[in-house]
């Protein structure tokens, strides 16, 4: 058995020496990348917060009711808000839902067209079905090493790896939806002389939007679940106090900001529940 390990594939070696290349000749892209994410990232958060807390949660309130038109929700946006607020994590809480909606729009903006480039061509879905399954198995860090190296610290690095960790799941869903179009609606459409561009946009993609909008929901939640990764690399946000209160076992503190990032997870799950049900 010796003779196998002493002869191993040279994997991180490779790994290492791409990195390298990717630095050495493209550096300049991912600096012109990351200048574009963080000024995407940080207008939005400057939108987040330009109105007062308690005119955001009025709004937020407002819009649930708009949404659910029943009390439930807006009162347990406001309770939820207020709450937040009262515990001192609202600008915590603005930069990870910034992350978030960044996230999922990076992930949405990709995954749609993949998902049903996928779904219209059995070979490419039998090629990007392994990678798939790897973006979501490779333990974060290891992807997360090369993202800090060539975004640097701060929310760049976080966004990427949120990315990529989440894209699969709109990619999938979407895929899903689109191939499981009955067929009888895409004979019809083709009798009516449709298009293949016609039968997209008015058959197979409002067959698969409650698929689509699943998907959306997924991405969210594995966004946050990321916050506290993308805390270790410079991002600011609900994963900060995280980290911080694992460092010095502080109960109090993460459970507080664990009970923040519940309280976000399900109002932003609430609000796109309603839109994928149509209610």
């Amino acid at each position: 058995m010796e003779w196998l390990t002493d002869n191993k594939l040279p994997i991180g070696r490779w790994a290492k020496d791409g990195t390298d290349w990717l630095i050495d000749n493209g550096g300049f892209f991912f600096d012109w990348l990351s200048r574009q994410l963080k000024g995407g990232i940080d207008g939005l958060l400057w939108l987040l917060e330009l109105p007062h807390p308690l005119l955001f949660i009025v709004i937020a309130a407002a819009l649930a009711w708009w949404i659910k038109r029943s009390l439930f929700l807006p009162v347990f946006t406001l309770a939820a808000l207020l709450l937040i607020l009262n515990q001192g994590y609202w600008e915590e809480m603005l930069q990870t839902l910034a992350l978030v909606v960044a996230s999922a729009a990076v992930c949405m903006a990709a995954g749609v067209p993949v998902g049903i480039l996928a779904a219209h061509n059995p070979r490419f879905s039998a090629f990007l079905r392994p990678l798939l399954d790897l973006m979501q198995t490779i333990p974060t860090f290891v992807y997360l090493i090369p993202a800090l190296i060539l975004f640097g610290l701060g929310m760049v690095p976080g966004l990427i790896a949120t990315v990529i960790f989440a894209i699969p799941a709109p990619i999938r869903l979407t895929e899903l939806g689109v191939r499981s179009t009955p067929r009888a609606l895409i004979e019809a459409g083709q009798a009516f002389g449709a298009t293949p561009r016609q039968l997209l946009w008015k058959v197979e993609l409002p067959y698969a939007l409650p698929q689509i909008m699943a998907g959306l929901t997924q991405t969210i939640m594995l966004s946050l679940s990321m916050v506290v990764i993308a805390a270790l690399v410079g991002a600011p946000g609900l994963g900060v106090p995280v980290v911080r209160a694992l460092n010095t076992v502080n109960i109090a503190r993460g459970f507080e900001a664990g009970i923040v990032i519940v309280l976000v997870a399900i109002l932003l799950d609430r609000f796109l529940r309603h839109e994928r049900q149509g209610d």
